[in-house]
């Protein structure tokens, strides 16, 4: 179903809706609407997430001077072994 209704936007908004729409060949209409689809979604609430059990193993922890950010130097440190 499809309503008309009547929306107040900002002139600078508009101005710039329209831009897009006419540069990706869409209606205004479109890009409102997606827009608004967007801005819904991300509001959405999530699912709680599933926990998940890693698997883990015995040893001696990290090598000295090993930085987890740093995965170049950790890319080096695999290549030499």
């Amino acid at each position: 179903m499809v309503r008309r209704t009547t929306v107040r936007l900002n002139e600078q908004l508009l101005v710039e809706a329209k831009k897009l729409a006419a540069s990706t060949g869409r209606t205004l209409t479109a890009v409102l609407e997606d827009a608004l689809r967007a801005a819904l979604a991300r509001r959405a609430p999530q699912r709680p997430r599933r926990r998940v059990a890693l698997a883990t193993f015995k040893g001696r922890g990290l090598l000295p001077g090993v930085d987890l950010d740093d995965t170049a130097s950790l890319l080096d440190r695999m290549e030499d072994r």
